[in-house]
Parts: structure tokens; sequence; C-alpha cells
């Protein structure tokens, strides 16, 4: 077991780490300066500025196209085509780029964006990349993913209401979904819908999932949901009345029916890039907890010498390498034997990555004192942020129960009336959390 970085890892990191350094920490005033000024919802010059030196340098699309996908490569005549990081590779760069909120939009590594971006790659018609794939990965626009609905529980995706019902040489979207992160840029264009095209078929094959443009008619943004105060703008998370739109049929993916089967493609990876980025907060997190008690004195000594500082700062440093490992397992399980053998494993950094990061941002916070709970020092924002990720893509409880069960079916016991009931399907089934979604849309 080799734990010495790549050379190709250690070059593709190198690039992101350093550019980071060099551009997007030192316009970190910039950009607060910049999106505190007048209007919310605005692209904000140095994002935009960022991004074309990024992508000048070739640092862009990191993810582009997903190794091993099986479908339609990218066409040649896409400027922007990426270098194709594999999922272990594209792990220590995105550490690096959850250092600094908006650092993954410089490289065009954003959610919901890669996500989406992934599911045109995947799934996606030649017709329906050139109109929406093509412009995401030159950066020219923004997406959103509308799952996640007030009204119903969304952790369990079978439940949702949403009806995308055939009319002839359209299809007609009604329903209302919420946690729907992105559509509060200007910039945003194209959304992913999904809802039901049959309410009689099997459980699993009711849902769809189409391309919805923002601006049809019939959209209607209602509100927008602030995460503990923070509106997230210009990204924004929004609650969205879908009265009557209208799309072509040539709008579906893959075929009615076929929902869930693109969802388990998009989500295994979506999960884990936010347990990557989770840990790029930590790290930040606890370099400003050690800055902070260096700094200060209480009682007649420094307050790191005080030694309940001394055993958070050492849990913590033990708990992101844990987390650490964890997550490039998962990574690299999910590049040599695929999603599915990976199911547990990124269940579990789904569920340990935003408690570790909570529990280190918290000691931070009472590290910094009041002004913990300031924007002075982005650890509040930092905090609601991972907070929220422990319902995005699956709250800790499903990913828990899958977790549980597939430890239920490795150790079941010894031949019995127990086992028997169990060989003989008499207990519930250990097959459908794979269907389980997120609570929360966030960012997904």
């Amino acid at each position: 077991m080799d734990f010495e970085p790549t050379e190709r890892q250690q070059y593709w990191r190198g690039r992101v780490r350093d550019f980071i350094e060099a551009n997007v920490r030192p316009n970190a005033p910039t950009y607060i300066e910049q999106d505190e000024a007048g209007e919310r919802w605005k692209v904000i010059p140095i994002v935009e500025e960022m991004k074309a030196k990024a992508r000048a340098e070739g640092i862009w699309n990191l993810f582009m196209p997903p190794r091993n996908s099986g479908h339609h490569h990218v066409d040649e005549t896409f400027e922007f085509k990426g270098p194709g990081l594999t999922n272990l590779e594209y792990a220590l760069c995105a550490e690096e780029m959850g250092r600094i909120g908006w650092a993954s939009e410089v490289f065009n590594c954003s959610a919901p964006d890669t996500g989406n971006m992934e599911v045109f790659h995947r799934y996606g018609t030649a017709g329906q990349k050139e109109a929406w794939l093509k412009p995401l990965m030159n950066g020219e626009i923004r997406s959103a993913f509308l799952m996640t609905e007030p009204f119903t529980a969304s952790s369990d995706a079978t439940n949702i209401e949403t009806r995308i019902e055939r009319d002839g040489d359209e299809y007609v979207i009604n329903g209302r979904k919420w946690w729907s992160s992105g559509l509060g840029d200007p910039r945003c264009k194209v959304a992913i819908v999904m809802g039901k095209t049959d309410f009689e078929a099997k459980r699993h094959a009711q849902q769809s999932m189409v391309i919805m443009p923002v601006d049809a008619p019939g959209v209607n943004i209602i509100r927008h949901l602030p995460v503990f105060g923070y509106d997230d703008a210009p990204h924004g998370h929004m609650e969205v009345e879908l009265k009557d739109v209208r799309i072509p049929v040539t709008n579906m993916l893959l075929g009615e029916g076929r929902g869930f089967e693109i969802a388990q493609g998009r989500l295994g990876p979506g999960r884990i890039h936010h347990c990557m980025r989770t840990i790029g907060v930590a790290e930040e997190a606890l370099a400003k907890m050690c800055r902070r008690l260096q700094e200060r004195e209480a009682f007649g000594k420094p307050i790191y010498k005080h030694s309940v500082w001394e055993e958070r700062v050492a849990r913590a440093r033990i708990d992101i390498e844990m987390t650490r490992l964890l997550c490039l397992k998962a990574a690299d399980m999910m590049d040599k034997v695929g999603n599915k053998a990976a199911q547990q494993e990124i269940a579990m950094i789904k569920v340990q990555a935003p408690t570790m990061a909570l529990k280190i941002i918290d000691d931070a916070i009472q590290a910094h004192g009041g002004g913990g709970v300031t924007s002075d020092y982005g650890l509040a924002s930092a905090y609601a942020g991972q907070r929220t990720l422990r319902l995005a893509d699956g709250p800790d409880e499903v990913h828990a129960r899958s977790i549980a069960r597939m430890e239920f079916a490795r150790h079941l016991p010894r031949p019995g009336p127990t086992a028997n009931a169990l060989r003989s399907g008499n207990s519930p089934s250990m097959g459908d959390d794979r269907f389980s979604s997120g609570d929360l849309g966030v960012t997904r």
C-alpha cells in the first residue's frame, strides 16, 4: 500500500494550490468588497477575472471528461475540455479548492455545474451537449439541479410529486421545488429537473429527468432561502414554482422512467466532491484556530498552552488525517471498481466529513471568542455551510441506514429462525437505499 501521491497527482494538486495562493487568496478582500456592493444577485468581476486566468493556464474543468464513463466522448470541437482527472486525482485538487469558498468556480469546478456537466456528458444526446454542455464547459453559463420539494420528504426521492406529462411534441411540467441552488445567479440558464412521467409504473421507474431552460414561461422564483441568515448570493438557494412549463420532448434525458439511473450516476461523484472540499474547509479552520491560540493570552499564559486546547488541536489533526484517508480510499475505489462497489465507502465519508469539519470549526469559533460568530473570520459561514451538508445529498440518517444494512448483510447470523427469515425475504429490503437522495438539493 503506497500513500505517496503519484507524479501526476502532485502535478495537478500543485498547480491548483499555487494558483490559489498566488491569485485567489490575495483577492479574497476584493471578492468580499464586490460581493457586498450593490445588487446581491450579480456577476462578481473578480471571479470572472480569475476564471479567465485559470482557463488560460489550462487549470480548467479538471474532472472532465469523467473517466470510464462508458458513454459518448466530449466533442473535439469543445474548446475547453479539461484533463479528465480520476476521482483520486481530483480529490487532492478539490481539497485545495475547499480552503476558499469561491475557489472552485475559478476552475469551473463548482457545484451544481460539475454534476450537471457529467450528466450531459454521460447521458445527453449530441444536440443536448452542443446546446448546454459546451457553454457550461466554456464557463459561459451556470446551471441548477431541481430535485428536492417542500411538501414531501425528499430524502426518499420516490416521494417526488412534480409532474412531467407529455402533450404532443412537448412535455408540461408542474410542481414546486426548493433548495434549487444556483438559480439566483444571472448566468444560470439551464436546469435539470427530476419529476414523474408515469405515476403508475414501478416505484423506481416513475421518475425522469428533463432539461429546462430557466427562462421558460411558467418558471417562477418564489423566494430565496437563507442558510442560518446567509443568502449565499449570487449563487443562492431558491424555491421555485413550475406552472405549465413547456419544453420540447427532445429535452428528455436518456428516456422516460430512467431518472434514478441518472441520479445514481450523478450523486455518487457529487457526494464525494463535497467531502473532498470539506477537508480543505477543516484545514483552514484548524490553521485559523492555531494562529489565534498563539496570538492571545489568558490567565497569565498563551492560550495554546492550556491543556484543553492542546487536546482539541491534537484531536483535530487526528480527525482530519483519518477522514482524508477514508475520502481517498472511496475515490480510489470509485476509479478501480466503480461507484456501486464503493457505495459503503461513499456513504461513510458523506457522514464523517461534515461531522468532522463541524467539530473543528466549532472549536475554532470558541478559540476566536466573540469574533468567531461574526463574519470577520469566515468561521460562522463555514459552519453554516458544513451544517447544511449534513442534509444535502442525503441526510446522515439515510447514509447511516445504508451503511448499517450493508454491514448486517455481511454478518448474517448462523442458521436458525432469524437467518431463515432473512433469507426467505421476510425482512426489509436492503437494496432500496441506493435510490435515496438528499433532503436538500443544495449545490448538488
